[in-house]
C-alpha cells in the first residue's frame, strides 16, 4: 500500500474547504460568545475511565484506546467531548451558580457514524450547567438553531423527542444494559416486529406503549395523540408538557416530533433535539438534558447542552463569496514593500507574484492591482 494513501474515512482538508471550516468554526464561537459561553479546550485524549465515564457501552465502542508510556495506564482519544466538560465543570471550575462553556476540536471515531461520515469531526459544543428549568433548554436550542444559521445554513428543521417518555416505560423492566440497547435501536428503526420478540416476557401495558410509540411521530398532534395511547405518569406527561412548550417558543421554525427516536449517548435524562437541513446526510446538530452526566464526578447537577460537526456543516453550507485581494509584483523596492506592508496593516489581502510563477489559487479573487505611476504605488481596480 502507497505511503501516502490514508485510512479509511480519514481524509485531508484542501485550502478552499479549509477555509470554508475554519471561517465557520470562528462564527461559532462567535455566536457561544454572543450568548455569554465561556470557551475551555478539553485534552485530546486522558485517562480511558475518566473518558468513558458514565457514558455507557456505545460510546466505549467508538474510542479509541491506547497506553500510556509513562504511566502504563490506558488513554482514550476523546469520542465526544461533553463527560470531560462535565469533568472540568464539576471539578475545575466548581461554581455554584450557572455556568455556560463551549468549545470546539476534533474529536476521533473507531467507526464511521454513516456511510459518507468521517471519523475525525470537528465537534463544536455549548452546554449549560446548574439550571434545571426549561428557560436552559430553549437557550441551548435557540443557540443549535442560531449557530447553525451563522454557518449560512437555511430551511432548518427541529426534530424533538424526550428520553424520559421510554426510561418510564422502561422503569420496573427488569433489562440489562444490552437488551436496553437493542430495545432503542427498534425503536429508532420502527421495528415493530423487533419490539414485540424483545417485550416478550414485559408487562402488556408496557409492550402495548412501546409498540404505540412507533407511531408516534409527526406534527404536533403527536403530543396529543401520545396523552391518549401512553400511560399517564408524572414523567411521561411532563416530558409531552415540555416539549409542547419548547415547540411554542421556536416562531416559525418547522417541529416534528419522533417520540421513539432515542438516538445519541446513553446521558440524555429529558428533552433531546435533532436539527436537520437539505442536503445532510443525517441531522446536522443534535442536543438535550443529560443531569446525570456529571454523577460520576462527584457532582451532580443540572445540565443541558448540544453538538455538532462543523465539517458536516460546511458540506451543506452556503460558500462564502472568494475573498477579494490584491495582486502586487515582487520586487526588493522600498516603497513596494512599504505599500504592501501599509495595506496588510489595514486589513487588505495582498498577494505577491513570484518571478516567474503566476499564484494558483482557489479561496481568492484578485479585483484590484498594486501598480507603480507617477512616483508611487497605487492601487488599481483590475
Amino acid at each position: 500500500m502507497s505511503a501516502w494513501v490514508l485510512p479509511d474515512h480519514i481524509a485531508d482538508v484542501l485550502p478552499s474547504e479549509a477555509r470554508h471550516i475554519e471561517e465557520i468554526r470562528r462564527d461559532l464561537l462567535d455566536m457561544a460568545r454572543c450568548y455569554g459561553y465561556e470557551l475551555v479546550m478539553p485534552p485530546l485524549l486522558e485517562h480511558l475511565e475518566s473518558l468513558l465515564s458514565g457514558t455507557g457501552e456505545a460510546l466505549d465502542l467508538q474510542t479509541f484506546k491506547l497506553v500510556d508510556q509513562l504511566s502504563g495506564r490506558m488513554l482514550g482519544l476523546r469520542a465526544d467531548s461533553t463527560p470531560q466538560v462535565a469533568r472540568i465543570d464539576a471539578h475545575l471550575l466548581n461554581r455554584q451558580g450557572v455556568t455556560r462553556l463551549c468549545y470546539c476540536g476534533p474529536v476521533l471515531h473507531t467507526r464511521p457514524s454513516g456511510p459518507h461520515a468521517t471519523r475525525e469531526p470537528l465537534q463544536f459544543g455549548a452546554e449549560i450547567y446548574g439550571h434545571s428549568g426549561l428557560e436552559a433548554d430553549l437557550e441551548v436550542l435557540t443557540l443549535a438553531l442560531d449557530s447553525v444559521r451563522a454557518a449560512r445554513v437555511d430551511a432548518i428543521r427541529v426534530d424533538m423527542a424526550d428520553a424520559r417518555i421510554v426510561h418510564a416505560l422502561l422503569k420496573d423492566v427488569p433489562l440489562d444494559r444490552v437488551q436496553m440497547a437493542q430495545i432503542h435501536a427498534a425503536l429508532a428503526a420502527k421495528d415493530a416486529s423487533e419490539i414485540r420478540s424483545l417485550c416478550r416476557g414485559a408487562p402488556v401495558p408496557v409492550a402495548l406503549a412501546l409498540q404505540a410509540l412507533l407511531q408516534l411521530y409527526g406534527d404536533a398532534r403527536v403530543l396529543d395523540e401520545a396523552r391518549c395511547v401512553l400511560p399517564q405518569t408524572p414523567a411521561i406527561g411532563d416530558a409531552i408538557t415540555h416539549l409542547k412548550w419548547l415547540a411554542g417558543h421556536l416562531g416559525d421554525v418547522s417541529v416534528s416530533f419522533d417520540l421513539a427516536d432515542l438516538r445519541g449517548y446513553a446521558y440524555y435524562s429529558g428533552a433531546m433535539f435533532s436539527l436537520y437541513a437539505p442536503g445532510a446526510n443525517d441531522a446536522l446538530a443534535r442536543g438535550g438534558r443529560y443531569d446525570e452526566v456529571g454523577a460520576v464526578f462527584g457532582r451532580n447537577r443540572p445540565a443541558v447542552g448540544f453538538s455538532l460537526d462543523v465539517k458536516a456543516v460546511a458540506a451543506v453550507a452556503e460558500p462564502a463569496p472568494l475573498r477579494a485581494v490584491i495582486r502586487a509584483p515582487w520586487s526588493e523596492d522600498h516603497a513596494l514593500r512599504s505599500a504592501i506592508a501599509a495595506l496588510r496593516r489595514q486589513g487588505d489581502t495582498v498577494v505577491c507574484v513570484l518571478p516567474g510563477h503566476e499564484s494558483e489559487v482557489e479561496e481568492f479573487q484578485y479585483d484590484r492591482a498594486l501598480v507603480y505611476q507617477t512616483g508611487q504605488w497605487i492601487v488599481q481596480p483590475i
